[in-house]
């Protein structure tokens, strides 16, 4: 087994590679592609009537752009030189992609919380999408410019001095360590305290029981159906239902046999097609309304499809250590996703559906929430850009060799300063591609649907 000092030296031997200063000097490629031709690939295999309401929640703001245009981003980073340093990737790690839900044992913790693009690769990947996504939000939100800077430097920051505690600490400390929800307010502002504790009592509301009473209605059969709000929720056509119904039966068998016997207590009652997120947009996913022991006692899931991750085409196919790639996309998300949280919902499950597709399923709403980044002040957004930092730490400790990742960032500020240079850099690019987006729009070349 290799010594925790050559581990670190490994980390240390890849600034060879590329230096920590290096990572601030971004310039685009001279053959990048086209972001829109980028997004318009993604858009081959998706549901064709719904990428409208995908191009126009990018239309909203840069920030909006920059959350879809993760295969974008993806194809910046693979031009220039990479580490080496190898943990699994949350693929998609913008700020909203962090935030709090609830654990197994019911407590709510705070950590990554979308995994569609996680994949094995480089750590600081998810580094600078992070920072670029706090730079955007800051630039979006009419930050000065020292201070847009200084939020992405925080970020990194917050990422560095956690990884540097947790390459002192033992395997089973670091896979037990978590962001317990109910830590944080003591870290928070008084004024701003109120605020945050009404956030975490939303989260705790959020259960399949506020949905039901949310997104369900009567029938004229008596029967509680899901609520028709087209085109972002819609009923499964009857002759869909038993394709959907399959593709159930097939994620129940990937669960664990407690989990197993435990969904079994419960009677599928509806099925409807969802619109998810803004990159998820033109995927198909359905929320699945069961029933347990009676009406108001329900659980809704949502088993979504999943393709492959817009890190694939730029990375190795399996990580080192592998025997073998793991090539199903339901199973990358699900494994991913138990690398990297802390704690995973108990429904957590994989399957193939009709034509080969993938899918992967779990609780719609579990206690889940995330913070107001918009309304954030530049004090309040460092705060939280520190906690996100913070968080993919974590994560990929446990998914990563942190010594190496520690030892490559050893103990100045100099990567940190470089990625927040970087993420400048890029918000300056998110801006101008945003502004061909909308150009693309104005001209009819593409279709956008704004305000859905």
């Amino acid at each position: 087994m290799t010594s925790p000092t050559e581990r670190r030296r490994r980390g240390r031997a890849a600034r060879d590679r590329i230096p920590r200063s290096a990572h601030g000097r971004w310039i685009p490629a001279a053959d990048r592609p086209d972001p829109l031709a980028v997004l318009a690939a993604q858009a081959e295999d998706r549901l064709t009537d719904l990428n409208p309401i995908r191009y126009g929640r990018m239309a909203d703001s840069p920030f909006a752009y920059l959350r879809g245009a993760a295969a974008v981003l993806a194809a910046d980073l693979a031009a220039v030189p990479e580490t080496g340093v190898t943990v699994q990737l949350c693929g998609d790690a913008h700020l909203l992609n962090f935030g709090v839900y609830a654990s197994p044992e019911r407590a709510l913790l705070f950590d990554v919380n979308d995994f569609d693009e996680t994949y094995p690769g480089p750590f600081e990947w998810d580094v600078k999408r992070l920072a670029a996504s706090v730079a955007v939000a800051a630039r979006d939100n009419g930050h000065a410019e020292g201070q847009v800077r200084r939020a992405a430097l925080t970020a990194v920051q917050g990422y560095a001095l956690a990884m540097r505690r947790l390459a002192g600490l033992g395997e089973l400390d670091v896979w037990y360590a978590r962001i317990d929800a109910a830590d944080l307010l003591p870290l928070v502002r008084k004024s701003r305290r109120k605020r945050v504790e009404a956030t975490l009592d939303k989260a705790r509301r959020r259960t399949s029981l506020q949905a039901f009473d949310k997104l369900t209605e009567q029938g004229e059969d008596g029967r509680r159906r899901i609520v028709s709000d087209p085109p972002l929720l819609e009923p499964v056509p009857r002759d869909e239902l038993r394709r959907v119904g399959k593709i159930f039966d097939d994620y129940r068998a990937s669960l664990a046999e407690d989990r197993g016997i435990l969904l079994d207590r419960f009677r599928l009652v509806d099925i409807a097609r969802k619109v998810v997120g803004v990159g998820s947009v033109g995927t198909r996913c359905f929320v699945l309304l069961l029933e347990g022991r009676d009406e108001r006692d329900p659980l809704f899931l949502q088993i979504k499809e999943a393709g492959r991750s817009v890190l694939e085409a730029h990375l190795p196919a399996a990580r080192p250590d592998a025997e073998a790639p793991v090539v199903h996309g339901g199973h990358r998300v699900v494994t991913g996703q138990r690398l990297l949280q802390a704690a995973s919902d108990i429904f957590l499950g994989w399957t193939t559906g009709p034509a080969g597709r993938h899918f992967y399923g779990r609780q719609l709403r579990d206690m889940k929430g995330s913070a107001d980044v918009a309304g954030m002040t530049p004090a309040d957004l460092r705060a939280y850009a520190d906690l996100c930092g913070r968080a993919l730490a974590r994560a990929h400790a446990r998914s990563g060799d942190r010594l190496a990742v520690a030892g490559y960032l050893g103990g100045s500020d100099t990567f940190a300063e470089a990625v927040a240079d970087f993420a400048v850099q890029y918000a300056d690019r998110t801006v101008a591609d945003h502004a061909a987006l909308l150009a693309a729009i104005d001209a009819g070349a593409l279709t956008a649907r704004r305000g859905v």
